[in-house]
């Protein structure tokens, strides 16, 4: 049996893309925190803020992955932004 396909309108992948954005930025942030990678302080200050902003937007239980999971979500990305455009090269700058 042939499988229907369905697009998905612009909005709908935008919002996807804004959330995996968020939520692998979010991981990224408290690796390179718990590494002691450390910026400069009003950087660091912006990133606490903006870590605390995606907190309460999707939930502090709902950013915690294992590594198959971590795979998922870049590779959603990486789809989504080869979509709409770019390279696969540099589909995962965060």
């Amino acid at each position: 049996m042939r499988r229907k396909f369905v697009t998905r309108t612009k909005a709908e992948i935008l919002e996807l893309h804004e959330e995996l954005f968020d939520k692998i930025w979010y991981n990224r942030y408290w690796n390179r925190i718990l590494s002691g990678d450390t910026a400069a302080p009003e950087i660091e200050e912006r990133a606490a803020i903006a870590a605390l902003i995606i907190e309460a937007k999707y939930g502090k239980e709902n950013l915690l992955w294992n590594d198959f999971e971590w795979g998922m979500l870049n590779g959603k990305l990486s789809a989504i932004r080869w979509m709409t455009g770019d390279e696969w090269e540099e589909s995962l700058d965060t």
